[in-house]
């Protein structure tokens, strides 16, 4: 490999732990990945020699603060090829990212308007749009999948009409790992003049989407699934777009003048970011994207993918096992069940045995409605597990099994 495994797991304190006895297997990466020692030292780093509050202060430590936090935007607008900087809005997170597009679009809908979304996609890009067509009357339609957990495109080019305003797909999913098709999403929408959102919470960790090139209106993604701290993540829009928006909360920062007559709002970014921020956060995000970088992307999804052929290899040799999310193109996820098992029994015996998987529906239940099942196992890799990792992971999974048949 054209990287160090060993030597990478060296930058992550928590995999040098022990659970219940067994060093840790770290396999749940799609809930949160963990988080290596610069980007801990980061946050540290912020809080001991620099603390305050951004743009806000002439003193020298808000100086310094605002020049951190506004550099790791300008990393962040580099990293996925933003025009420009002000397109990238800091938020908590993905969802927060979402349900800020959501209700701006409340003021723009209306009754008749239709917005699709995908039949895989997580329930926090479900639930707001649900919640927008409540307000504004209009209707949500759903593009299909298939048994190997890909969307039906030839469906989604009849679900388009002339009334379609809004899209909204994952790039993949997070209960499959399959990659979806944005960039041909993307294109069929514009044809109709619809905006596309992406949900990239699961795809930015495994490789470097480039919204330029997507075209894409808004995409959204969370630190934390990318070795970053919770808390913190982005939303990006087209600058057109963000300036149709009005902004999702009042307070200070997104102003520009204020009277008791009447509010004027700032400019991008500074309209969607009232109040003091995740300071530290964002800082760290930045850290982390240098950290990935450094690293390269092209040799991270390489071995990721390496990993996953390993895995599902070992695992079909389980009888009774299946997969579900066969894509020919997908991260580095599994989700299984093992025939007559119920997969919380199999992910609590496997703890027990410092194996750290996720079971249940993992916020995606039309899918588990979709296959007619309960949940499943899910094992997520990131680029530093390894296959003796995996090995473990198997000889639990196989022990499970003999106990609960």
């Amino acid at each position: 490999m054209a990287f160090d495994v060993q030597k990478i797991r060296l930058d992550f304190p928590i995999l040098q732990r022990k659970v219940n006895g067994y060093p840790l297997v770290y396999f749940d990466n799609a809930a949160t990945s963990q988080k290596p020692k610069i980007v801990i030292d980061s946050i540290v780093d912020y809080y001991t020699n620099y603390n305050a509050n951004i743009h806000r202060g002439v003193h020298s430590l808000s100086q310094e603060a605002t020049d951190a936090y506004e550099n790791a935007r300008e990393k962040i607008k580099n990293h996925f090829n933003a025009t420009h900087a002000h397109e990238i809005i800091f938020t908590s997170g993905t969802t927060h990212s979402i349900n800020m597009v959501a209700s701006g679009f409340s003021k723009l809908l209306h009754k008749g308007d239709e917005i699709i979304v995908s039949a895989m996609e997580h329930h926090s890009n479900i639930v707001p749009w649900q919640m927008l067509c409540e307000k504004t009357g209009a209707i949500l339609k759903v593009i299909p999948m298939n048994e190997d957990g890909n969307l039906i495109l030839s469906e989604y080019d009849t679900l388009l009409s002339e009334n379609t305003k809004l899209v909204f797909v994952n790039h993949v999913s997070n209960a499959l790992g399959t990659i979806n098709p944005i960039k041909e999403i993307i294109e069929k929408a514009h044809k109709k003049g619809a905006a596309v959102l992406i949900d990239g919470a699961q795809a930015t960790s495994h490789f470097i989407p480039d919204f330029q090139e997507l075209d894409v209106d808004f995409y959204v993604t969370s630190a934390h699934k990318m070795c970053g701290p919770t808390g913190v993540g982005i939303l990006y829009g087209k600058s057109d777009w963000l300036n149709k928006l009005p902004p999702y909360q009042g307070g200070g920062e997104m102003i520009k003048e204020v009277t008791f007559e009447k509010t004027t709002y700032a400019d991008l970014p500074h309209k969607f970011e009232a109040g003091t921020p995740n300071i530290a956060g964002g800082i760290a995000f930045g850290v982390a994207i240098d950290y990935l970088n450094l690293l390269g992307f092209n040799d991270i999804q390489s071995y990721e993918n390496e990993l996953l052929n390993y895995a599902t290899e070992q695992l079909l040799e389980i009888e009774g096992l299946r997969i579900y999310g066969t894509s020919s193109e997908k991260t580095a996820v599994i989700s299984f069940n093992i025939e007559g098992i119920h997969p919380y029994d199999i992910g609590t015996i496997v703890d027990k045995l410092g194996v750290a998987i996720r079971t249940g529906h993992h916020c995606t239940q039309p899918i588990m409605d979709f296959y007619k099942i309960p949940g499943t196992v899910r094992a997520s890799f990131a680029f530093y597990n390894t296959k003796k990792e995996i090995d473990s992971f198997i000889e639990a999974v196989k022990k499970a099994k003999i106990m609960l048949s």
